[in-house]
């Protein structure tokens, strides 16, 4: 019998990307999520009726049960950005995590991967980093052969990430940016999305991993390398920490203040915090190598869908050489 694997935010970035390769090993997926109309998109990963979004809630101990029923495994892709309001940091990446585990554990699932994040830690300043250490540690708590990744910044083509400074880099000639000297390893969704398929499949040893790509770069060189792409030239200006503090409560304010209608999706001063600390895998740390998965750099895969962002799209390379020979 064709076995089924429930992901929980299997719409999202690195959630679509799992959901495709375990259709593609065979497996049927449910992707759980709180918008299942906006999610059919997922459908056409696998053969009909094998990839189905289904509602979930994972504030709901009946909501999270429902979607596990007759499940041989679950992962776990559901995280926030948002400190405040009903989904906010502990509610979802640590209350949630646990009750997936809770659950999962009750219901003899066999096999959880959990998605954390480099950084996870109880004793950390910021509180995204503190909730994914809750989130772990209940994960290992209820389910204690559970596979943890924890990756850097995850690019790909629905990435925050370089996506958000490319678009940023359309307006104006000046990019500001926050902890320009804060070390990143940026990690391929797709590589991640291998790392978690082959944990499912029983192919990994229960524990946690940090996942990172080949190259450690500074923020302000990831900028420089994403400019280099999208044929922009911008003065990269850094921020100074205190200066970001004050920006940032100034918009947390804004967001408190109009009772959730503006959310504060520019700075936040738990952003500032995190951004004070590398975001890089421990070398002692199981990683990619442990999945036999080689991991991808930035420079093979940012020209495939950066190139919108280009001052003439998909045709700034005709254009250029145009140029050339007119000259």
């Amino acid at each position: 019998m064709t076995k089924l694997v429930t992901i929980y935010g299997g719409s999202g970035f690195v959630g679509r990307y799992i959901a495709q390769r375990m259709a593609k090993a065979g497996w049927r997926v449910r992707v759980a999520v709180r918008r299942p109309n906006e999610a059919i998109f997922v459908r056409p990963y696998g053969t009909v009726g094998q990839v189905e979004p289904v509602f979930c809630n994972i504030r709901d101990d009946r909501s999270v049960s429902e979607v596990m029923e007759g499940a041989d495994a679950v992962v776990n892709c559901v995280g926030t950005f948002d400190a405040k309001g009903a989904n906010n940091f502990d509610a979802i990446q640590h209350q949630g995590a646990e009750r997936i585990a809770r659950l999962a554990s009750a219901a003899g699932v066999a096999r959880m991967v959990h998605i954390s994040a480099i950084g996870a830690d109880e004793q950390s300043a910021s509180e995204y980093a503190r909730s994914k250490a809750r989130g772990e540690a209940a994960v290992r708590e209820h389910m204690p052969d559970a596979v943890i990744l924890r990756p850097s910044v995850i690019f790909g083509p629905e990435d925050h990430f370089f996506n958000r400074f490319a678009s940023m880099a359309r307006f104006g000639p000046v990019l500001p940016i926050v902890g320009a000297e804060t070390r990143f390893q940026p990690v391929y969704v797709v590589d991640v999305a291998m790392a978690a398929a082959s944990a499912v499949m029983g192919q990994a040893e229960p524990g946690i991993y940090e996942l990172g790509g080949p190259d450690v770069h500074s923020f302000r060189e990831l900028i420089h390398q994403m400019l280099v792409v999208i044929h922009r030239r911008r003065l990269v200006v850094n921020i100074p920490f205190f200066a970001a503090r004050i920006m940032a409560g100034g918009f947390d304010l804004m967001q408190a203040m109009s009772l959730g209608l503006f959310k504060n999706r520019m700075l936040t001063r738990d952003q500032v915090k995190a951004l004070r600390f590398d975001n890089v895998v421990d070398p002692a740390m199981p990683g990619l190598a442990a999945f036999g998965i080689t991991p991808t750099a930035t420079d093979a895969v940012l020209p495939e869908y950066l190139w919108r962002f280009r001052p003439s799209g998909q045709y700034d390379a005709i254009k250029d050489s145009a140029r050339n020979l007119k000259a």
